[in-house]
């Protein structure tokens, strides 16, 4: 057992009465008040050129764990090669009622409903001007906003991409969330053509020069996905993050509504990320159940460039993710 395992995670589990929030919450308030790494964690054999971008190491941090960049200054410190912000909305909101993040420690599973809650493009935009650029690549999420129809999805996401430009390296496209309602049909061909077009249609205008990500669900057949990377390759899309959270319950036995995460997604998880590689050619941002530095080579050798954590993260600390970079070194 780690030192992370002995010592620190038992007092996370204990905050607030064992509410995960709670911990969550106070663990972004010390990393907001670390000293800003000025350099990444970049061992020989780490370092990946993906999408056009340079990353110092392959393992970043998913979406989620730091939504409004509050602790942006931190995370190269812990190791991770790039990081991921968000998922943001055009508009502030406060996501579900609490409670709505649980932990299973036996599964090294988290069910999180949180409903994208965060301060707004608008507040992260302010907060990323200000703090200024990173050592490490920054991926910003986008998605939905719950007040906005799905028929007003598009503006949605295009007026947050538009506040943003220019601060992330990459925007990764969140159409797989099960906590926004109606969110998961932005998946299908016409709602995905349209969403993607507006997108690409801005960032010409822009510039053009950004990638742009889709983040897809587990929970779609290999027939849902064969059309949705149809219209990712017609469309120009620079890349997959397999996957999001899911709405089965492998493993874990909850009548807790919200997205599982963690170690029984890995199976279903390693599935897709092989299945959208092979199919589409497209790199892949490999996310879902890495809680061993093994997983992460796993990922990779399932035909995903580069990984993301989060639920093994919170089980295992900083220890998994300079695992997860010695595991993945090319010597």
């Amino acid at each position: 057992m780690t030192l992370y395992a002995r010592t620190v995670r038992p007092v996370l589990f204990r905050l607030g009465g064992g509410d995960a929030e709670t911990a969550h919450e106070r663990t972004l308030r010390v990393l907001a008040r670390l000293p800003r790494a000025r350099r990444a964690h970049s061992p020989s054999g780490a370092r990946r050129t993906v999408f056009g971008i340079d990353f110092p190491n392959p393992v970043g941090l998913a979406a989620g764990m730091d939504k409004d960049g509050r602790a942006l200054g931190a995370w190269p410190r812990l190791g991770f090669g790039f990081v991921e912000v968000g998922t943001v909305t055009r508009h502030a909101q406060p996501g579900n009622e609490r409670p709505r993040l649980f932990r299973f420690p036996e599964q090294e599973a988290i069910v999180n409903r949180m409903g994208f809650n965060n301060a707004g493009a608008e507040a992260l935009a302010a907060r990323l001007r200000a703090l200024g650029p990173l050592p490490v690549p920054l991926g910003i999420s986008l998605g939905k906003s719950k007040v906005t129809p799905l028929t007003g999805a598009v503006e949605d996401y295009v007026h947050s991409f538009r506040q943003l430009y220019g601060l992330g390296s990459y925007f990764a496209v969140n159409v797989s969330s099960p906590n926004t309602p109606g969110l998961r049909e932005l998946q299908d061909k016409a709602h995905l053509s349209a969403l993607l077009g507006a997108l690409r249609s801005e960032s010409q205008a822009l510039g053009g020069t950004v990638p742009i990500l889709v983040k897809v669900a587990p929970d779609l057949t290999d027939a849902a996905l064969g059309d949705l990377l149809d219209v990712c390759l017609g469309l120009g899309v620079a890349g997959l993050i397999a996957t999001n959270t899911t709405i089965e319950r492998p493993g874990v036995s909850t009548a807790e509504a919200g997205g599982l995460s963690g170690r029984p997604l890995a199976p279903r998880a390693l599935e897709v990320v092989r299945f959208v590689a092979k199919e589409s050619g497209l790199p892949v941002i490999g996310v879902g159940g890495i809680t061993r530095p093994v997983d992460a080579q796993r990922m990779l050798d399932a035909g995903a460039a580069l990984v993301q954590l989060y639920t093994g993260f919170i089980y295992h600390g900083p220890g998994l993710v300079r695992g997860a970079v010695a595991a993945t070194r090319s010597m």
